[in-house]
């Protein structure tokens, strides 16, 4: 079965997280994806643990179906190496600072000049133009800077940061959905593209709604917990072992909870008997539900509820997450057989395809090692051509 990327060309040059993100969805949908990488250490992620026999899984986790080469930018024959690359390349993603590029003498005025058909993606934390744009971005940073903190966790506590690297992974999605809108264009109009993608702009969309609160209301939210203020209930409740979620947007979810809580008398009580009230009278609302749910296990909570349809779940922890079969029956559990590792255990693409392979398809690359590979098979050297590159350092030591 075909990827839906089956014939793209698409050049790594990046390190850390959002750019290597990006590149491994491409490759997950079928791209050659070629990270270039710089002499010595390569992407400072080959050090990040968690470890596997000395290997970082989370480097596999990013890289992973990708072939590696070296190529040092430093030197003229490395900038004319990369060049070539890029001419026989579909998409070039890169995710340093703004002038990076530039300093290295392959921005897209220059590279497109060489391939109009390029379509390139830079990725930075705060992009290509504006006030802010010559600092680095860093994911903790960004959500402090674009707002996401001061809406995150309890009025009465310091801001939190999310859990997970939450602005370099949608910047990631971004990316990759920009590079696949613009690969279609190009099939329309034979244009390249050049994408200007800052973790700042993803970080304000995910502001959502609370961007337009400000703008509409001049309100600026606020840290509200697990709570949605607008609509109750709108939070975890204790049980006997853990928490559960319960969300009633509506009266008719209000219905079935009260159902599943076996008090239907709860729906005529002037407290609750509507969103508007129920909003207004939260804190006696908890009372009841937490006094409800707290006599039972999690289980026996989701058991009551979920046959009555309430929308509620379990605040799994990410064992119990990894181990649910509904985990292995979407196929989200792949085995990557690292060299060096052994095997690694990773989530799967979230994508499903009908008609099209989108998966795992190999490991992470060894430090350069596709450096043959590249002159050979990709650039068409002879094999004293390529003997000839790999000797004078250009793709880091011999």
């Amino acid at each position: 079965m075909r990827g839906m990327l089956d014939g793209v060309r698409v050049i790594d040059f990046t390190i850390a997280v959002a750019g290597p993100g990006c590149s491994y969805f491409l490759a997950d949908m079928g791209a050659e994806v070629i990270k270039v990488e710089k002499p010595g250490l390569g992407d400072d992620a080959r050090i990040w643990p968690p470890y596997k026999n000395g290997v970082s899984a989370s480097f596999v986790t990013l890289n992973h179906g990708k072939r590696g080469v070296i190529i040092d930018m430093k030197k003229p024959e490395g900038v004319a190496l990369f060049k070539e690359l890029v001419t026989v390349s579909d998409v070039l993603v890169e995710n340093f600072t703004p002038g990076t590029m530039a300093d290295f003498g392959v921005d897209y005025p220059v590279l497109k000049k060489i391939n109009p058909k390029l379509v390139m993606a830079s990725i930075s934390g705060y992009g290509q133009t504006g006030p802010l744009s010559r600092l680095a971005g860093y994911d903790a940073v960004l959500q402090a800077r674009a707002g996401l903190m001061s809406t995150t966790g309890y009025p009465d506590r310091p801001p939190l940061r999310a859990g997970t690297l939450i602005v370099d992974i949608t910047t990631a999605v971004t990316a990759a959905f920009g590079i696949c809108a613009a690969l279609f264009a190009r099939e329309r109009t034979g244009e390249g593209e050049y994408l200007d993608i800052a973790m700042y702009d993803v970080g304000i969309n995910l502001l959502e709604s609370k961007f337009v609160q400000y703008t509409v209301t001049g309100e600026i939210p606020t840290r509200t917990g697990n709570r949605f203020p607008m609509i109750t209930p709108f939070d975890i409740y204790k049980t006997k072992d853990s928490y559960v979620y319960i969300i009633c947007a509506g009266d008719g979810p209000f219905q079935k909870l009260c159902e599943g809580m076996g008090m239907p008398e709860l729906t005529r009580d002037p407290r609750f008997n509507n969103l508007f009230v129920r909003n207004d009278n939260e804190p006696a609302l908890k009372e009841v539900i937490e006094g409800w749910t707290s006599l039972y296990t999690t289980d026996e909570v989701l058991e009551k509820l979920l046959a009555t349809g309430t929308p509620a779940g379990p605040v799994n922890d990410v064992k119990q997450v990894i181990e649910h079969p509904h985990t292995k029956a979407r196929g989200m559990l792949v085995d990557i057989e690292q060299p060096g590792a052994g095997t690694i255990t990773t989530f799967g693409p979230a994508v499903k395809a009908a008609n099209s392979r989108n998966e795992i398809r190999g490991p992470a690359p060894a430090h350069g090692q596709d450096n043959l590979w590249l002159l050979k098979e990709v650039l068409g050297r002879s094999d004293a051509q390529a003997q000839s590159v790999l000797d004078s350092g250009v793709m880091g030591k011999v």
